[in-house]
């Protein structure tokens, strides 16, 4: 199992609001837009530093503080009922295109596991 990129989410009632300031302001560029989120990153990096503005976690979940994506989501879910910690939302395939679960970090932070 390898974490391929860690994306930050911050929830905003409006997420269209977040252009300006992440766009405009600091130049980064609109790389994913489903309405409910939006994810800038920086131009031309190879670590593709991310940041996320969000309404909902998408299928009516909340927003999580931090996505990990991962190249085995599958693996990381059955260690994580293995070692019982708290997935607050189960491995689902979601439409837009990416299988997930969130579970609680030790300090009771929501996190998206992802894969795409």
């Amino acid at each position: 199992m390898a974490v391929k990129r860690i994306v930050s989410n911050l929830y905003a009632p409006d997420p269209k609001a977040a252009h300006a300031f992440y766009a405009d302001l600091l130049g980064l560029e609109l790389v994913m837009d489903h309405g409910w989120i939006l994810t800038f990153a920086a131009k031309g990096q190879t670590a593709m530093p991310q940041v996320g503005v969000a309404s909902e976690g998408g299928n009516g979940t909340s927003v999580p503080v931090l996505s990990i994506e991962v190249d085995d989501v599958d693996t990381v879910y059955a260690q994580a009922r293995k070692k019982g910690v708290d997935v607050v939302y189960e491995l689902t395939d979601e439409p837009w295109g990416v299988r997930r679960f969130y579970m609680r970090d030790p300090f009771g932070n929501v996190i998206n596991i992802l894969s795409h």
